[in-house]
């Protein structure tokens, strides 16, 4: 109980902070309420609790990273707004109502994942923080989000599905790797960086962060093929509709869930080695290789 009180203070700190972003008086209310719309519309908020746990693992200063940690969700959420969209993903549902396009229009839900965008990074140098540890900050984000991270793995995915060749398990692990996988390592590094961490934490961080996104994303796999649409908030059974091969699809469940354990496992004693109080840390793995949604 006193990991998941830890996991709602950090989620209503991030909660909080992202409802001031949408209270200016705006010259384009259209466009506003779009973004506000998919940015304050649910979610568990993991990438952002990653980025405070890891900041606070790391003795630092977790409201000053607070803007860094919205910064972060800024993000998730332009990266859904656009995964979403017909010429991706093509879901009309996202976190159990309809998705950005479906209420505002394609061209305007593009251009409100666009201007997420910018904010994240608005947000993100404007926090209370040393000028190095900020550069170090945004670059870390920037590369996730780029042709090294998520653009990369969406095209990867994108040209997985529209191929006629036999996708290998391995290029499935790279596209969640680079999709999912980056943006949570990125949120992890962020919150050390902010800190001030060593080089130990900074690496332990990376692998931790790396194994949680897999694991994640492997779960994600089991739930597509096996969990309602209530249960998830979007459609399921995406997967197997659209022909995508995955780790369900190629290994089958056992080997799923053997392979979420070890991930698991791998993120836990990555944590323990740098930090001092890797509590919280290891009860997060735990957390997100048992979700049910």
């Amino acid at each position: 109980m006193i990991f998941r009180d830890e996991y709602t203070r950090f989620r209503d700190l991030v909660e909080s902070r992202l409802e001031t972003y949408f209270t200016w008086k705006s010259d384009v209310p259209s466009l506003t309420e779009a973004m506000r719309y998919s940015v304050l519309g649910g979610g568990k908020r993991i990438r952002a609790v990653l980025t405070l746990a890891f900041c606070y693992a790391a003795g630092g200063d977790e409201l000053a990273t607070l803007d860094a940690a919205c910064a972060v969700e800024l993000l998730h959420a332009y990266s859904l707004i656009h995964d979403d969209l017909p010429a991706l993903d093509n879901d009309d549902m996202r976190r159990g109502k309809p998705s950005n396009h479906k209420v505002f229009g394609e061209w305007r839900a593009i251009i409100a994942g666009d201007a997420l965008q910018s904010l994240a990074f608005e947000k993100l140098v404007t926090c209370p923080l040393p000028p190095e540890r900020l550069v170090n900050m945004v670059l870390t984000l920037a590369k996730a989000a780029g042709a090294a991270g998520m653009c990369a793995g969406q095209t990867l995915d994108m040209e997985a599905e529209r191929s006629s060749a036999v996708i290998a398990i391995d290029d499935v692990r790279k596209i969640h790797e680079l999709k999912t996988a980056a943006l949570m390592e990125a949120a992890a590094l962020i919150g050390v960086h902010a800190a001030g961490g060593s080089a130990e934490q900074i690496n332990a961080a990376s692998e931790y962060a790396k194994a949680v996104g897999l694991a994640f994303q492997i779960r994600d796999d089991v739930l597509d093929a096996t969990a309602t649409s209530q249960q998830l908030g979007k459609p399921s059974g995406s997967d197997e509709k659209s022909g995508k091969v995955t780790y369900y699809t190629e290994l089958g469940a056992e080997e799923c869930e053997r392979l979420i354990a070890e991930e698991t496992e791998r993120a836990k004693n990555a944590a323990l080695q740098a930090f001092a109080d890797a509590g919280f840390l290891s009860w997060q793995a735990e957390e997100l290789a048992e979700r049910k949604s």
